[in-house]
């Protein structure tokens, strides 16, 4: 039996295809929904899901929420005086949902389909499959939560023929997937999103909200108090939930800190106008994502039938009244925003295991998020990136193009590959290379050398090479998920950084041109600009964030430069 497992950033669920049908899978304490928290209790035993959550708020310094966050960037969880990977940390929760699984289901379960966000990297993907291994699970398969949500929707609507936008925002990551839905096949047309936005960052500002007011009434700072720090993220999240179906909501913690020995508590109203006003850009950041699928995928916003919604972050009203505004599509909640993607996962796992069979059920196909090319010599430019595979082509996939010798009496050439979205190679990440040898004496540019590229459902690429005046070949195969794709890191905050004012108007430039650009389905040239743009644009942000004024001086140049093309 295969299990699939939503391992969420708030919360994570299990579920079984059994019966003819997807079933939740209830934890020891016989609730569906397992928080995706863990932490050390007073004699230093692990507490997992509920109680680690009630630990947090008197014993945050012993216990770890959002660990999804972590993933991929090798940081260290403090769990009092112990540290831990998230990888560690992500075995244990998943551990967890092995043992109650098994309890529940009534055999060892050792097999899983696990989803992630479609924009993780594969970095991040490697270490979702590490923590299952960690856990005693198989890894099937890594399912992208919107393709997850969407078979959860498709199985009982295999006769409709329709684009679909899955809008998935969750608790820690944003994700856009445009599919197309015909005769039972779910084709994945184009994803996009953001690794650094969710719900919790809708907390984050309804905290500094909340500890702002509570900091210049009593001039009392809160700053290294982490009991006080907790407190207030428990009723933020509170206060946000209430105000997805209340226009007001109270927030009252009694004893938040002191003051000369005297104690202060934190009473607030909160109107939904005010938490709307606080989160309003950070749902407008939704925007470029969703312009990028839509492109990327060749539809277009009058072509769409539906927005599906999922992730809990999707009952926020305004999110609904900004896509309806964005798109001009009134967005539908026709699956569960908290179990879809747990049952989309379960029936991804049925298909494999040959219990819905292919044949008369859904078929299922997905898309390389990222770009892959080698690099070549352009000119005078040793520095150039040639795309082979563009960045959401459905897998799997083999693509090829010709080169020819860049020097007269050249005897061998060095295949570079490469994962990214600029035309720079060095700016991408470096998956291997290997040689072919045995390239007859000739002048510049007369011989042919095929490169050819084969990308799997499984995250394999084959590269291989062919000298074409005498067939000889070299290859090498390369496991994307054990390579990554490098660590990214969350660059929304550029603004704050002294040297922002200087990059302001290209960052602005470059934002506008991304979010109003349409390039045609057939276009590859834009979009492969487009997706350049956007890489660079990320560097920029990213060299701004680190004071590094040489290198966004230069990537400026490199902006302004491509712009102008």
């Amino acid at each position: 039996m295969i299990i699939g497992i939503d391992l969420g950033t708030s919360t994570t669920e299990a579920a079984v295809y059994r019966g003819g049908k997807t079933e939740m899978i209830p934890n020891f304490d016989e609730k569906i929904v397992t928080p995706s928290a863990i932490g050390l209790d007073e004699s230093g035993n692990f507490v997992i899901g509920e109680k680690a959550k009630a630990q947090y708020r008197m014993a945050p310094e012993r216990t770890a929420i959002e660990i999804k966050r972590k993933l991929g960037t090798g940081e260290k969880i403090s769990l009092g005086a112990q540290t831990y990977t998230p990888v560690e940390l992500s075995a244990m929760l998943l551990s967890y949902v092995k043992r109650y699984a098994t309890q529940y289901l009534g055999e060892e379960i050792t097999r899983a389909v696990i989803s992630v966000p479609a924009y993780f990297d594969d970095i991040k993907r490697q270490d979702v499959i590490k923590a299952g291994e960690q856990a005693g699970l198989k890894v099937e398969r890594i399912l992208n939560e919107p393709t997850a949500a969407a078979l959860s929707y498709g199985i009982d609507h295999m006769e409709e023929e329709s684009y679909i936008l899955v809008y998935d925002f969750g608790g820690g990551t944003f994700d856009v997937t445009l599919l197309e839905m015909f005769d039972g096949v779910l084709e994945v047309k184009a994803s996009s999103g953001n690794n650094a936005l969710g719900g919790k960052d809708f907390d984050e500002r309804l905290i500094h909200w909340l500890r702002s007011r509570f900091e210049e009434k009593y001039e009392v700072s809160l700053a290294g108090d982490a009991y006080a720090l907790a407190r207030l993220k428990e009723q933020a999240e509170q206060c946000k939930i209430q105000l997805s179906s209340l226009e007001e909501a109270e927030v009252n913690i009694p004893l938040l800190s002191e003051k000369d020995g005297v104690p202060l508590g934190l009473s607030e109203t909160v109107t939904r106008r005010q938490f709307e006003e606080l989160i309003e850009d950070l749902v407008e950041q939704t925007h470029s994502p969703i312009e990028m699928a839509l492109s990327d995928g060749g539809v277009s916003r009058e072509e769409l039938k539906m927005v599906l919604l999922v992730g809990g972050s999707t009952r926020i009203p305004l999110i609904s009244r900004d896509i309806l505004s964005f798109v001009g599509v009134e967005p539908k909640s026709e699956v569960d925003p908290d179990y879809s993607v747990a049952e989309g996962a379960a029936l991804q796992a049925a298909i494999l295991a040959g219990e819905i069979d292919s044949e008369d059920g859904l078929v299922v196909t997905d898309v390389n998020p990222y770009t892959l090319g080698v690099r070549v010599q352009d000119g005078w430019d040793f520095d150039r990136m040639s795309v082979i595979i563009p960045r959401n082509v459905t897998i799997p996939v083999c693509r090829h193009e010709f080169y020819t010798t860049s020097a007269d009496g050249q005897s061998e050439a060095e295949i570079e590959i490469y994962q990214g979205e600029s035309r720079t190679v060095s700016r991408n990440h470096f998956l291997g290379a290997f040689t072919i040898s045995g390239i007859p004496n000739a002048p510049a540019g007369r011989e042919k050398i095929d490169v050819s590229l084969s990308y799997d459902l499984n995250g394999m690429l084959q590269v291989s090479a062919v000298i074409v005046s005498t067939g000889e070949e070299a290859s090498v195969q390369i496991d994307l998920l054990e390579k990554g794709t490098g660590k990214r890191i969350d660059v929304s905050r550029w603004k704050d950084a002294l040297c922002a004012r200087e990059y302001r108007a290209v960052i602005r430039r470059s934002e506008k041109y991304l979010k109003t650009a349409a390039p045609g389905p057939d276009d590859e040239e834009e979009k492969e600009r487009l997706g350049e743009l956007e890489e660079l644009l990320y560097l920029l942000k990213k060299a701004i964030l680190e004071e590094d004024e040489e290198e966004a001086d230069d990537l400026e140049a490199e902006i302004r430069d491509l712009l102008e093309a």
